[in-house]
């Protein structure tokens, strides 16, 4: 009978979640619709909510933004419009650093999330994975003496969470792994290794090829 049930939760738990978020997204991007005026919304002209059009509507949003950004009028007005923020108080500091997170993030240039590390954490004698975000920069990098790098240590099983130190590069050891697979197995609390099936990961668990 635990078996069984075991079996069960297995095939419902991913099934559920997965479902569960990808609601939670819909839902979120639909409230996009709101802001446009009613005669554009689905209600006014088909008589019924439609989910998802605000997905539809958000990319599209995102794609004609990028579009006219990309060329050499729409970034002066996009320059335009950083220079109108960083001239207002709080919103200044704000926006900054989130403007700087996200370049680095998501710029095809950045190194930030591009490498795997085994690390040593918390404590010697202990690894966990963690990612590279950097170097040290500023004021911080005049105080260490050495070669350091910036690293971020997720929490398990939710990796949005997590540590940001700086250690020796030395004391960093690069993995042969992509972060995807890297995430999967931090996520995984170690029991879906890289290149491992996660249908497998169960029987690996209990000693089984």
């Amino acid at each position: 009978m635990k078996k069984y049930l075991i079996t069960g939760l297995l095939i419902w738990i991913p099934l559920v979640i997965t479902l569960w978020v990808l609601d939670l997204v819909v839902t979120t991007l639909d409230q996009v619709l709101l802001l446009l005026p009613d005669e554009l919304r689905t209600e006014h002209w088909l008589g019924v909510h439609v989910p998802g059009m605000g997905v539809l509507l958000t990319v599209a949003i995102v794609l004609v933004t990028g579009v006219l950004g990309a060329n050499f009028i729409g970034a002066r007005l996009v320059h335009l419009w950083h220079e109108i923020l960083h001239r207002i108080p709080v919103v200044n500091s704000i926006y900054s650093s989130v403007k700087q997170v996200s370049d680095t993030l998501f710029s095809s240039s950045g190194q930030a999330f591009r490498k795997a590390l085994l690390v040593k954490w918390p404590h010697e004698g202990m690894w966990t994975i963690a990612f590279l975000t950097g170097a040290p920069g500023g004021d911080v990098a005049r105080h260490l003496q050495g070669d350091y790098v910036s690293v971020y240590v997720p929490t398990t099983p939710n990796p949005t969470g997590g540590y940001f130190v700086m250690l020796k590069r030395a004391d960093v050891i690069e993995l042969d792994m992509s972060v995807d697979e890297a995430l999967k197995y931090i996520i995984s609390m170690g029991t879906v290794a890289p290149g491992q099936n996660p249908r497998n990961a169960r029987t690996t668990t209990n000693g089984k090829a």
